[in-house]
């Protein structure tokens, strides 16, 4: 009896029980669909992650205040004031591995032209802020360092500024819009960058220089935030070495002692980041993947309903010369056919799912070969191990008692 005739028997054998056969598959189908919809939903997150921080610029470096506990209250690292305006000049003068520094000012007010306002933010920032952030100028052009120096009133705004301000297609360069009580000049109105993935606008912002913000606006002396981006990615981790080392000094911190900053890169977050979704989609997969458990659960029990009905067509073939191997074989066959092709059809739902999702979420959509490699190999893997044992029990039949079993 060769392979293809054993084949041929597992198939009839499964035709002529179409609807138990399909039941039996409905738990591998289920099971391979939950583990592709919880990988690709990971992994499209993760890129959608990725592509959320590289849009800000993987090389960005923030450092603010470290927020203390006073009397036992953590203090909120928007109140400290430790970072002061001879720090940012230490660090323009002293760092070698960033290629940009911008001190960051943010106040929210409503923006004001007319009759329409809308709420939004004002980042006091130098003219590099642009570059760490990967923003550019689509229209007009960008403050200069005589700006900054007379901490003039003038302003680059963001698109959805534009929209929300100018609703009858006015041409906003030239324009004098009042954030809050302040009137700004427009001299620019940045490149549409679009929503990021936790659903925040990033064109609804006004740039002005960092010193109307800090003298105008919020009149203080110190730096709520430095941005800095490093000279390329791959030397981030020296970037933030040196910041940190640079700010020790200023600060006098002697080695050991807490520091009163925090300095932190887009990779590390962007590693925690995957971290945390890699521990997630893992954990999602595994209980995805007790439906697999349960579908080879369901294949053993039909093979052995399977081998107890056809007791008497195990005896005639042993009585004719099969072998115990060749009766192991065929249902092993019948196992795996229901297990590798309620696979396939589990893959083909669970890449119409996932497309569905991601597309309802706006994620990107990638193709994953390993969960469909992941997915053929627990089938196979399923169809042997819980068909091996009743395939086994048939084997081992005596042909003169199948033959006369009832």
């Amino acid at each position: 009896m060769n392979y293809k005739n054993l084949i041929q028997i597992a198939l009839r054998a499964l035709a002529n029980n179409k609807m138990r056969g399909f039941l039996t598959m409905l738990g591998i189908i289920i099971g391979v669909s939950s583990v592709i919809v919880m990988m690709t939903l990971g992994a499209s997150q993760k890129e959608s992650i990725r592509s959320d921080i590289g849009s800000m610029g993987t090389n960005m470096i923030i450092i603010h205040p470290y927020s203390e506990n006073r009397g036992g209250v953590r203090q909120s690292a928007a109140d400290m004031q430790t970072l002061k305006m001879y720090d940012y000049q230490s660090l323009v003068r002293d760092c070698k591995y960033t290629a940009r520094l911008s001190p960051v000012f943010t106040s929210s007010a409503q923006a004001i032209y007319g009759n329409n306002n809308t709420p939004t933010v004002a980042y006091g920032v130098e003219a590099g802020y642009l570059d760490i952030r990967n923003y550019t100028v689509g229209r007009g052009s960008m403050f200069t360092d005589n700006d900054i120096k007379r901490a003039s009133k003038v302003c680059v705004v963001g698109q959805t500024v534009v929209d929300k301000l100018f609703t009858k297609g006015e041409d906003p360069l030239g324009m004098v819009i009042r954030f809050g009580s302040i009137p700004f000049r427009i001299i620019g109105v940045l490149s549409p960058k679009g929503y990021d993935s936790g659903g925040n606008d990033q064109d609804n912002l006004i740039i002005t220089p960092y010193t109307t913000v800090q003298k105008r606006i919020l009149a203080i002396n110190y730096i709520p935030t430095i941005f800095a981006s490093a000279l390329s990615e791959e030397y981030t981790d020296q970037a933030v070495a040196e910041i940190s080392e640079i700010l020790q000094i200023n600060h006098r911190i002697a080695i050991g002692e807490t520091n009163d900053f925090e300095v932190f890169s887009m990779q590390e977050m962007l590693n925690t980041l995957n971290s945390v979704m890699n521990t997630l989609t893992a954990v999602l997969s595994c209980v995805a993947g007790i439906s697999l458990l349960v579908g080879g659960i369901g294949i053993m029990n039909i093979m052995y309903v399977s081998v107890t009905e056809r007791t008497r067509e195990i005896g005639l073939r042993m009585s004719i010369g099969a072998k115990g191997r060749h009766i192991m074989l065929q249902f092993l066959i019948e196992s795996i056919i229901i297990s590798v092709t309620g696979g396939i059809i589990g893959v083909v739902f669970g890449f119409i799912l996932s497309w569905l999702g991601l597309w309802a979420m706006g994620w990107p959509f990638s193709i994953q070969l390993f969960p469909i490699v992941l997915s053929f190999a627990v089938c196979t893997v399923t169809g042997v191990f819980f068909g091996w044992y009743p395939a086994r029990k048939a084997a081992r039949l005596n042909p003169i008692d199948a033959i006369r079993f009832e």
